[in-house]
């Protein structure tokens, strides 16, 4: 294949799929200034492997780098102690995406209440065993399917519906704890 096909199906493959891949990356590493290093590794990494890609669904094949490469960028760089944590704009632009943002109209209280629940949906998201948080997010934000997801991660279909289900029941207590 030549350089300008594989150029062509860089930009095809890997381009539209950006955002998921900081946003995955930015929840994996805690914060936008890592999650950008990891992007820029897992778009070389990509870009290496483009001509291997067999198709199918091009977002899954790049968070899967994206998600291998954050690790191995956080096993060099970051002390095992330290967790990740995404930030509130992931956390944001899922609200807006599901129409759950309050608008600004309706004053500086309800923006003041909608950040505050915000705040405790991240914090309690970040309180997740890693395998739970993972999986949340790759299903509830990044909106992965089963089926993505248990490729990316190598497991059961079965263990991603079990980690989920308990993601979201301890999300629910934590939250319910908070309120």
């Amino acid at each position: 294949m030549s350089e300008r096909a594989l150029a062509q199906r860089f930009n095809e493959v890997v381009l539209p799929h950006l955002g998921d891949a900081l946003a995955l990356a930015r929840w994996l590493t805690g914060n936008a200034a890592d999650a950008e290093d990891v992007v820029q590794d897992a778009c070389i990494k990509a870009h290496a492997g483009i001509s291997g890609y067999a198709g199918g669904n091009a977002r899954a094949w790049l968070l899967t780098i994206v998600r291998n490469t954050s690790y191995t960028w956080m096993a060099r760089n970051r002390p095992r102690a330290m967790m990740a944590v995404g930030d509130l704009g992931d956390l944001d632009d899922m609200a807006a995406a599901h129409g759950t943002s309050l608008p600004d109209e309706d004053g500086p209280e309800a923006s003041l209440i909608a950040k505050a629940d915000t705040a405790a949906l991240e914090a309690a998201i970040a309180a997740l065993p890693q395998p739970f948080r993972e999986t949340l997010v790759l299903r509830d934000i990044n909106g992965l399917s089963y089926r993505e997801i248990s490729a990316m991660l190598t497991v059961p279909i079965g263990t991603v519906m079990s980690r989920l289900a308990r993601a979201r029941g301890l999300l629910a207590a934590e939250l319910g704890r908070a309120s």
